[in-house]
């Protein structure tokens, strides 16, 4: 693991990238909150206001209350559909366009990446997302503007208009399985990665956590970049303690800078 100053860490991740061809990026709250989405668990986050047993799979299919709650929660804007990418996600997406990006797996629910260009068939959603809601009984996905528009009307528990059944986020909820598709295909890309990049996570919510393990069990290098510690900071090939935003900006550019030269 290296320590030093940052634009020698700088250097060397763009050395990484330029040579690898299986790169994986993998997200977490770190990025989104540059967009100025709360983060869930720091102090002053969402769960300062919030009690996160409330926000269990189980309570929200079996208790109206719970639904309540939640939909309070989201038409109070602690997640929004209105956030527009920052300076990493447009960073990430470069590097899409440069032919070096094998995929990003994330644990946001924002859709950020999507709305920075990177194709959809290149992202991993492995905590779901924020821009659809969808009924629990027939399956029916509503765009979250629409919900979002209910709301405002002053509906509190809005459901399904076409069978009244109950409509849930499509984030995925304490307690409910991660999309196993998805979850299959993000695991399959870390193992066969040569280089996984981290941005802006403290790796500790599994099974995404696993991701990096997975990926420096079969031999890639990792990439740290992150304002706090995590558990994984051991095995980084180069570690960066800094805003996502910032460093990514940074690497994309000395990236194409060695490239043109």
């Amino acid at each position: 693991m290296e320590k030093q100053n940052l634009n020698i860490l700088i250097d060397r991740v763009a050395d990484l990238i330029i040579n690898a061809t299986r790169m994986v990026v993998f997200t977490g709250a770190g990025v989104s909150t540059e967009s100025g989405i709360p983060d869930f668990r720091s102090p002053g986050g969402i769960w300062d206001r919030f009690d996160p047993d409330d926000f269990t799979y189980h309570k929200f299919v079996n208790d109206p209350e719970t639904r309540r709650k939640q939909w309070q929660m989201l038409q109070e804007g602690a997640l929004t559909t209105k956030a527009e990418p920052n300076p990493a996600h447009y960073a990430i997406a470069e590097l899409n366009r440069l032919g070096k990006l094998d995929c990003v797996i994330t644990q946001n629910v924002d859709s950020l990446h999507h709305k920075a260009g990177i194709p959809d068939d290149k992202i991993f959603e492995l905590h779901g997302n924020m821009q659809w809601a969808v009924c629990l009984s027939c399956g029916r996905r509503y765009p979250f503007q629409q919900i979002e528009a209910r709301l405002k009307e002053g509906e509190e528990i809005p459901d399904c208009e076409a069978c009244r059944g109950i409509l849930k986020p499509a984030a995925v909820l304490f307690g409910e399985p991660l999309p196993a598709k998805v979850l299959k295909e993000a695991t399959e890309r870390s193992y066969y990665s040569d280089l996984f990049i981290v941005i802006g996570s403290t790796l500790v919510i599994y099974p995404a956590a696993y991701m990096p393990i997975y990926a420096t069990s079969s031999g890639a290098k990792l990439v740290i970049i992150n304002l706090s510690s995590t558990p994984m900071d051991q095995e980084a090939t180069v570690l960066i303690r800094a805003k996502a935003g910032e460093t990514m900006s940074r690497v994309i550019k000395r990236v194409r800078e060695k490239i043109s030269s």
